[in-house]
């Protein structure tokens, strides 16, 4: 298998969501055969950068997938799936990443606010911008405020995520906000809000930086604000 036959390959497994051999993936017949795990494992091996893995296979792979979910030709499961599958290749190449001089585009924490559960757009979120090339510190969900002023204040991200399902929740978002402002970090970070129950009027009216409609979109506005 050329490099180039290999990178094809593992851009077509990231549109297909197989994270390795044993993945079914979404036509048939691919059972069995190398996923994203053993085609980045042999694109490293042959000697491919790690940024031309990212650049031409995850990043290009996931290209597609966005082009699909926004023509409504994939679901959330399959976002999902191949966000997964990308996840999945960028933990192989990261001591790689170090070795290269490939540095990190920034750094982004998320969190679901506290007493909302839900975490499935939050974590195809974290999974899209570590594919995108982005460190990012995943709190996990029900987060209350104070914990996130703290790891703010720790980690100095250049973003942060916010992410709510509930209405009923929502109005931690702001609270948050209002945290980061209580304690002279607000201007340090830039505020992104995402969630079934968020609306750009609602991020307006709390003072966030940016709404994201989706994981895709969030990953072009997070792309858009570090310019």
């Amino acid at each position: 298998m050329t490099n180039e036959e290999n990178i094809q390959l593992l851009k077509e497994n990231i549109i297909q969501g197989r994270r390795d051999e044993n993945d079914e993936g979404l036509e048939e017949g691919m059972l069995g055969q190398p996923g994203a795990k053993e085609l980045t494992e042999a694109a490293i091996q042959a000697g491919i950068t790690p940024g031309t893995i990212i650049l031409e296979g995850l990043t290009a792979g996931m290209n597609v997938v966005g082009e699909k979910y926004e023509a409504k030709e994939y679901f959330i499961p399959d976002m999902l799936a191949s966000a997964e599958a990308t996840g999945l290749a960028m933990e192989i190449l990261e001591p790689h990443l170090a070795k290269a001089g490939v540095s990190s585009k920034g750094k982004v924490v998320v969190a679901t606010v506290k007493g909302d559960l839900h975490d499935i757009g939050k974590n195809i979120v974290s999974l899209l911008l570590k594919g995108a090339g982005y460190e990012v510190i995943d709190l996990g969900n029900d987060i209350p405020p104070e914990r996130i002023v703290e790891v703010v204040r720790q980690e100095n991200p250049d973003f942060l995520g916010l992410s709510a399902l509930l209405t009923t929740t929502m109005k931690m978002m702001g609270e948050t906000i209002n945290s980061l402002r209580e304690a002279g970090l607000r201007d340090r970070v830039k505020v992104l809000v995402g969630g079934a129950a968020v609306s750009q009027d609602f991020a307006d009216e709390i003072g966030a930086d940016g709404y994201g409609t989706d994981g895709f979109h969030a990953v072009r506005l997070v792309e858009e604000l570090r310019e």
